[in-house]
């Protein structure tokens, strides 16, 4: 019975495959260019530029996983324990190698989707405009979602990393308080999708 059942339905999907286009190539490569929007608030807060690389492979027509490896950099406000301080300001720089699935709602040239991911996000972090001379770096785990649509090989879409904060120690030599850099921002990417066209 579990034999019939698996068979009829790998024979409708393949059935709604066909009559929504066809099948898709397995393998394809994402590459994108897009803006970093910092979630940091404070006065000194600014978009920067992020580029990404993601190879992807289809489980099915509509699920395919895939590695994320993206550089992103912006200017996010720095947090301390009186508040954020809107002077201040930190250049920051982030790395990260995320696993991704995307689900894919058609068949169809134009494809809508959704996304999640989870893995590993190197960041540092400069303070601009105090007298801390310490640089903040680490290596955090972390996670995105993601939206977007597909149309043939163009690929727009909008996520939102979730990193944890990067602590800045106090500085003796000046004395400066310790600050807290916010890591998470949104991409907003536009890019094109090398192979995984149709059969």
């Amino acid at each position: 019975m579990a034999v019939l059942v698996m068979a009829f339905s790998v024979k409708t999907f393949a059935q709604k495959e066909k009559k929504e286009g066809g099948e898709f190539k397995k393998f394809k490569v994402d590459v994108s260019l897009g803006y970093a929007l910092p979630t940091s608030s404070g006065g000194g807060s600014k978009g920067g530029v992020l580029f990404a690389i993601e190879p992807k492979y289809a489980v099915i027509n509509q699920l395919s996983i895939g590695l994320r490896m993206e550089a992103a950099v912006t200017v996010s406000g720095i947090s301390v324990s009186s508040g954020t301080l809107s002077n201040n300001a930190s250049a920051k720089a982030s790395g990260s190698y995320i696993l991704t699935a995307d689900y894919y709602f058609t068949n169809n040239d134009l494809r809508p989707f959704l996304g999640a991911g989870a893995g590993l996000f190197t960041t540092a972090g400069a303070d601009l405009n105090s007298n801390n001379s310490n640089v903040g770096s680490d290596t955090k785990f972390g996670g995105i979602v993601r939206g977007g649509i597909e149309y043939k090989h163009l690929r727009l879409g909008v996520e939102y990393n979730l990193i944890g904060k990067t602590t800045v120690p106090a500085s003796t030599n000046p004395v400066s308080p310790a600050y807290d850099i916010k890591n998470g921002y949104i991409g907003i990417k536009l890019g094109v999708c090398i192979g995984g066209g149709r059969k």
